[in-house]
């Protein structure tokens, strides 16, 4: 997850510098891949305009620009961009400016005087892109500072988020987490309802409301076709990791960034109604945006216009109902689909989109409404148009809920080793969004839970709709350590008494086969429990296999009945590497079905080796012989 500083410093009230914020990332769990640091040192570099450009006397790559620079300066620019052209708007680099590791000065290049360098993004350090000069807005303008123009200095930073905070897969997710780590006000932006101006809907069916209880559509027409996203919005999409397309799909991509809902857009006048939602024709056909026409199965949810599939629920919309440069009228659509029904469609097609990426982690089921009013603000404001009303299909007893959490302070403590004041527990709690009621002593006597001391629970938490990880009392000990702050907990020494096990006289200890075997001159190997199928099959070893539901890749599709094939495919792998001399072995589980309907699988230690080659180790005092 890529996010903008500036921008997460827009939605919090932060005093903290850049390291700061960084290590405070890291020690609440969302780990720094990378910062990236964009547009620093851009003193001296303003917007310009070339003006005219003629062809370099002695080198027929260049040409001679003459560059509008601001305040009635003109300058003459020796450049060899191939997109420098008459009208263009660009970044110059005035004599004086530092860019990179080179001091611009006045020169003559091939005999012609330049007096600045035109600059291309990565030159510049803000993009990696150093096809060409940076291409500016036609309404930039002329002669002011280019880091007040774009908004830098700025600093791109990538998150790793681990799999359960799919809320962080939003900014305003990051941004609440930050704001109660350091303990200062989280700024989301207000979003008023958009009053309908035209009353056009369409009729919406679900017909899976298990995996699909709520679906949010509008209408907006008499959009701008030739409208385009504000330098703003491009730019915050540039340094998350997107690049500008139309009004229209930036405007998704944003809101998707922002709040974490991905939308779709459709255009209206293909669409002929009504909207359904249901699972696919086994062998149903459908064209995707990326113009790849995929054959689907009945595990995939399609939305439907008509019954005839027109977007792979929760994955990516098809193409022929895509917006184009000439749409005017479009349907907007947010939904909330169940992690369970997205998990793996998208890999069993060879794909992965930021929508698939997000559903099939869980995506707060509040939000769609939300969205849409918030994609309605942004598209009417830069590209017009006239909005219709909300039009909602919700199945409310399917609809995931949060249920209340017990939590007590005793076992706080005895999860911690640290006493966390209550008044800390519960500001922590509230600043991550949940909703805290602490139990008085009479209250407290009504619940079952009871803590290692015999105490009753001490507060009711009801997590927010967005965090589908929180679920037990520990997982909110560990929201409670994440904030309160892992540093402040003492390294201590655990005390107690072990029991040492008798080990039976019949039975061989795992790790003295291990040494056995090193001694002898084996190495151990660890192989993938997992195995392709045909491999098996192979060695005939496929009875009883346990094919996964949702495997990594096709080659690690069944669990593994025996060490052999793992160990040899090893040896193969050392073969091909000219080791002429391999002698491995392995411990571990092999796995088989159990005979009974509905039982678990058998899980069964075993111990194998694998040796090729010559019987030992090349020396003088032993004569070459191969393994028999």
């Amino acid at each position: 997850m890529k996010i903008s500083e500036n921008w997460l410093r827009e939605l919090v009230a932060l005093d903290a510098n850049r390291a700061t914020l960084i290590e405070k990332l890291n020690m609440i769990g969302h780990e720094v891949e990378e910062a990236a640091p964009l547009g620093e040192g851009l003193a001296g570099v303003v917007v310009a305009q070339i003006v005219d450009c003629a062809k370099h006397p002695e080198a027929d790559r260049l040409q001679v620009c003459k560059v509008d620079a601001g305040g009635g300066n003109t300058l003459q620019i020796v450049c060899g961009a191939p997109n420098a052209r008459p009208g263009l708007k660009a970044p110059l680099a005035t004599v004086g400016t530092k860019v990179g590791e080179i001091t611009i000065k006045a020169a003559k290049l091939r005999g012609v005087e330049s007096s600045g360098m035109l600059c291309s993004a990565k030159e510049l350090g803000i993009d990696a892109d150093a096809s060409g000069l940076l291409e500016l807005a036609a309404d930039a303008p002329v002669g002011k500072p280019l880091a007040e123009y774009l908004g830098l200095p700025d600093c791109m930073i990538d998150l790793g988020l681990t799999p359960n905070r799919a809320d962080c897969l939003a900014l305003h997710g990051v941004a609440n987490d930050v704001a109660a780590a350091f303990g200062v006000a989280h700024k989301p932006p207000a979003l008023a309802p958009i009053d309908a101006a035209i009353a056009r809907k369409i009729e919406i069916k679900l017909e899976a409301p298990a995996d699909c209880p709520r679906f949010c559509g509008r209408y907006i027409e008499g959009i701008d076709p030739n409208a385009k996203a504000p330098l703003w919005l491009t730019e915050r999409l540039r340094r998350c990791g997107l690049r500008s397309i139309s009004l229209l799909v930036d405007v998704t991509n944003y809101v998707m960034i922002e709040l974490g809902q991905p939308l779709h857009a459709f255009d209206a006048a293909t669409l002929a109604g009504p909207i359904g939602v249901r699972f696919a024709h086994a062998g149903e056909k459908l064209k995707l945006l990326d113009e790849r026409e995929v054959e689907l199965s009945e595990k995939f949810l399609v939305v439907t216009d008509a019954d005839k599939a027109v977007s792979l629920g929760g994955i990516m919309g098809g193409f022929d109902t895509r917006v184009t440069a000439t749409t005017r009228d479009v349907f907007l659509e947010a939904a909330h689909w169940r992690p369970g029904v997205i998990a793996g469609r998208a890999r069993g097609l060879g794909m992965h989109t930021d929508a698939a990426h997000r559903f099939e982690r869980g995506v707060d089921a509040e939000l769609p409404r939300r969205a849409l009013e918030r994609a309605t603000q942004l598209v009417v404001e830069f590209g017009g148009g006239k909005p219709g009303p909300i039009i909602e299909a919700v199945s409310l007893a399917h609809l995931p809920q949060r249920a209340p959490i017990e939590l007590r302070r005793a076992r706080i403590a005895r999860v911690l080793g640290i006493e966390v004041p209550d008044a800390e527990v519960e500001r922590i709690l509230r600043d991550l969004g949940m909703v805290v009621k602490r139990f008085s002593e009479d209250e407290a006597n009504f619940h079952q839970i009871v803590s290692d001391d015999g105490r009753r629970p001490d507060w009711q938490v009801t997590p927010p709709s967005a965090r589908f990880d929180l679920a037990l009392e520990v997982d909110l000990i560990e929201e409670v350590a994440r904030i309160h702050g892992y540093e402040r907990i003492p390294t201590l020494a655990p005390r107690g008494e072990l029991d040492v096990p008798a080990l039976a006289e019949d039975r061989v200890d795992v790790a003295a086969l291990r040494a056995q075997l090193a001694a002898r001159d084996y190495y151990e190997a660890i192989t993938y429990a997992f195995v392709h199928g045909d491999t098996l099959r192979t060695w005939q070893l496929d009875t009883g296999a346990i094919a996964l539901d949702n495997p990594l890749s096709a080659d690690l599709g069944v669990m593994r009945t025996s060490l052999l094939p793992g160990l040899v495919g090893a040896l193969i792998a050392n073969r091909n590497r000219q080791h002429e001399r391999v002698r491995l072995f392995e411990v571990g589980n092999v796995f088989q079905k159990n005979a009974e309907p509905g039982g678990a699988p058998i899980e069964t230690l075993r111990i194998a080796g694998v040796a090729c080659g010559k019987a030992s180790e090349l020396q003088w005092g032993v004569d070459k012989r191969a393994l028999d």
